[in-house]
Formats: structure tokens, sequence, C-alpha cells
């Protein structure tokens, strides 16, 4: 069976590069020429653990190709996905101006028989769409053959991507065609013998459940940010509450860890997606609504924070702050909807002087985000960024940032603030000791307790 993958984003390029490396033939297709070429040459355009790896072993097996002619990568293939961008328009609705143009080459194109799979994250009823699209252009070409369309939502967490394509924890498919159907099991078959749970569907239920995940895991952090803000005011600590809500297995810990805020490529979207598909369905989805104004709300919370330390008379004018990781999270260089821009974004706004550093991000922050070119500084490393700093600002909780040498960091700035937003040295004595420390959701007096006990 061969496969065309349309897109080589985060998600069509692990999708194609794991598919490869079970021995299906793989095409991935792109129309950025240059992304193409360097791919070609074995260059990702990500950074994803593995992935690299991934990349050179499907070139030299020459199960992996790639190519800018939608025409070869639809007709010599037998599953095409749609694995393109859908970002949010202003209005909050999905842009399915990519997955439009795809799904017009393949109408275009197609020679015979083809399933093609919806593995981009699209609003409810566009994979029923899609069908009746190539339905009506097949008939006007009086094509002998048909096109089948099935939903498979991707549920990859960046940073873990591989390792979650190869070991999913479900496979949903959305499709009311038995040889679609048919032609998936037979792609996904090494799941099956790993018991991975699959769920069959139809393609509007397969659709809900990608923006339904995400939202509530969305809600699930907007939620727990909110206790950290009251947790502070109150004398709880907020490490202690997800650990005793988490207990509870109808809850679990997972996504309770307290934050500057949710960012990245899809919760953001998603969220505003799924509020929008209620809009026009006539149901407000409060609940979700709700989550995204507390997550705006929690970014400013942390430039407040730090304001409210630092500032003199109102103002950061002076102030060197040095920020620790610019990606949404670690592991991943995607700075997309990343809470560091907003605050960096707001402590520029309050005067100060930003410094940063990341281990993967900064090359895309540099790229993408091109209206705070010039006012911040980027670094070689963590400790470079501190120099001279009047405090640190941690932002994405790289396992790197543990192995630095303190007392040396500490000696080498011009103030000693370090505001942990991500709880990442809430544990760490030396640090708490060295530094005027900031964790979230909890009272420094009652750290400062506990350390007298």
């Amino acid at each position: 069976m061969k496969i065309g993958i349309m897109g080589t984003g985060y998600v069509g390029l692990v999708h194609g590069a794991v598919l490869s490396s079970y021995g299906f033939p793989v095409t991935c297709m792109d129309v950025d020429a240059a992304k193409i070429e360097r791919l070609a040459d074995g260059i990702s355009p990500i950074y994803e653990p593995g992935l690299d790896e991934l990349l050179a072993s499907g070139l030299r097996d020459g199960t992996l190709s790639f190519t800018t002619n939608a025409k070869q990568a639809i007709q010599s293939s037998d599953v095409i996905f749609i694995a393109v961008g859908t970002p949010a328009k202003e209005d909050g609705s999905a842009n399915l101006s990519y997955v439009q143009e795809v799904v017009q080459s393949i109408g275009k194109y197609a020679n015979d028989y083809k399933v093609v799979v919806c593995k981009s994250t699209m609003p409810v009823g566009t994979n029923r769409g899609i069908a009746r699209y190539l339905d009506g252009v097949l008939k006007a070409r009086n094509a002998p053959f048909r096109i089948d369309v099935a939903s498979n939502p991707e549920f990859l967490r960046q940073g873990k991507a591989v390792g979650d394509s190869r070991h999913p924890s479900r496979i949903v498919i959305g499709t009311e065609n038995e040889e679609a159907k048919l032609r998936l099991q037979s792609l996904y078959d090494v799941h099956i013998r790993q018991d991975v749970p699959f769920l069959y569907t139809n393609p509007e239920t397969a659709e809900m459940i990608k923006y339904a995940s995400n939202s509530f895991l969305a809600v699930k952090i907007s939620f727990v940010n909110e206790l950290a803000l009251l947790s502070e005011k109150v004398g709880a600590n907020i490490q202690d509450i997800a650990a005793g809500m988490g207990l509870d297995d109808r809850i679990s810990l997972h996504f309770l860890q307290a934050g500057p805020g949710y960012g990245g490529s899809c919760f953001p979207k998603d969220t505003q997606a799924l509020i929008d598909v209620g809009r026009k369905n006539g149901e407000e989805l409060y609940v979700v609504r709700a989550a995204i104004a507390a997550n705006e709300k929690q970014k400013l919370k942390m430039v407040h924070k730090i304001n409210d330390v630092l500032s003199f008379n109102g103002t950061l004018k002076g102030k060197t702050i040095a920020v620790w990781g610019l990606s949404f999270k670690p592991e991943t260089d995607d700075i997309r909807s990343a809470p560091s821009y907003d605050i960096i974004s707001g402590l520029l706004g309050r005067g100060a002087a930003v410094k940063a550093y990341c281990p993967q991000g900064m090359k895309q922050a540099e790229r993408l985000w091109t209206d705070l070119n010039g006012s911040v500084a980027y670094c070689e490393n963590e400790a470079d960024c501190a120099q001279n700093a009047d405090a640190i600002v941690l932002m994405t909780e790289w396992e790197q940032f543990r192995e630095n040498s303190w007392d040396t960091i500490v000696k080498s700035m011009r103030g000693n603030a370090f505001f942990d937003l991500r709880n990442m040295f809430a544990g760490h004595a030396h640090v708490r000791r060295l530094f005027d420390y900031y964790p979230i959701g909890s009272n420094e007096l009652a750290y400062a307790l506990e350390e007298a006990q």
C-alpha cells in the first residue's frame, strides 16, 4: 500500500516518517520547495526528538520521499492523508483554505480508487463536505472510480510525537464506508497487534472527539491556573492541591500543573474553533469560553506578578529581565501562541529590557516574532542570559535548566529575583535560598515557614 502525505508540518512529517519506518512507501508533498529540498537531504524543519533518525532511515531505505508535485503524490498513492494546517481566523473559526487546495488537487488528479484520510483538525462536517465535493468532481469528469473519505484525527504531543505515533493512546476512525475502514485497518495493523484501542464511528463524531479532547485539557489547565492565583492569596499550595486532586482516579494528576498559561498550535485554535462551531449551531459553550478567558488572564497576571516585585513607580524602566524558555513546552521548538510572547510583550511595554534563551525556540522566535526583533536580546545559553539581569523568569521547564551552577548564576546577576512560572524548582532548597524565589500558586511565607521547620 502506497501512502501520500499532503503537508509536512508537525503532524504530516512525523506521521509520514513513522509509516515509512513500518515499510510503507511514503511520499510527502508540500508546496514549499525550499523545505522539500532540505527534507530530501534529511534536514528537518522542526525539532522533534527521534525525527531526524526516522528521516535518515526512511531516505536510506527508500521508503520515504519528498516532492512538490501534487499530481505525482496523489496518483502514486492508495491512501492520501491531508495533514495541512488549519489555523484560526481572526473570528476564531478554522481557516480551511489549505485543506481546500489539497482537496481540489485530489479531485483534479486522482486516477483510480483512493482513500482520503483527514488527519488535520477540521470543524465538524468538513469530512462529509469533502466527500460531497469529490463525488461531484468525479461525476463531472465521468471518472470510472470513486474516492472514499475518512476522519482519523491525530493525538500527538509535541516533544513526544514520534513515540505517540508509534504507540498511540487510541486510534479513532470516522467513516461509514467498509472498504475505507478495511484499508485503514491494514495500514494500522501494527497497532492492532499492539492492542491499541480502536474506535470506529461516523466522521462527525471523529471530528468532535479531537476538538473535545483538546478543549477539555485546556479547561483543566485553566482551572488549575485559576486555583493557583487564588492559592497565592489565601496561603495554600497549588502543588499539594493538585496532588490531592490527582489522587482521585476520576480526575488524575495529568494537566494539573500550574503555569503561565497554555499555548502551542492546538489548544488555542481548537478551543476557538469549537466555540465557532457551537455558535454556528446555536449552542454557546460557556465552559470552553471561560477557559479561553482564564488563559488570557493568566498571562496578564504573570506580567503583573513580575511588575509588582520589580517595578518602581509602576515602571520596569532600567530593569533587565532574563527569560529562560520560549517554546510553549519543552522538547519542541514550537512557539505558536506560546505564553512567552505575551509575557515578554507585557514586560517590554512596561519599560523592561529583555534577554532570552531557549534551547530550541530562538530560531523560530527570530523568524516569527518580527515585531519583537530588536527589542529582545537572544543569548547563547541560560548563564549568558542571566548575566547582569535583575531577575530570571523561567517560562519553559527544559530539563537542562536543572544543571546550572546556581552560585555562579546568582553572582553574575545584578538582582536576585527568580520567577519560576513552572514551579520547576519549588522543591530545590538551594535555589530558594540563593534567590528571592517566586513560584506559582503558593505564598512564599509558607515556604519560609517550611524551611525553618
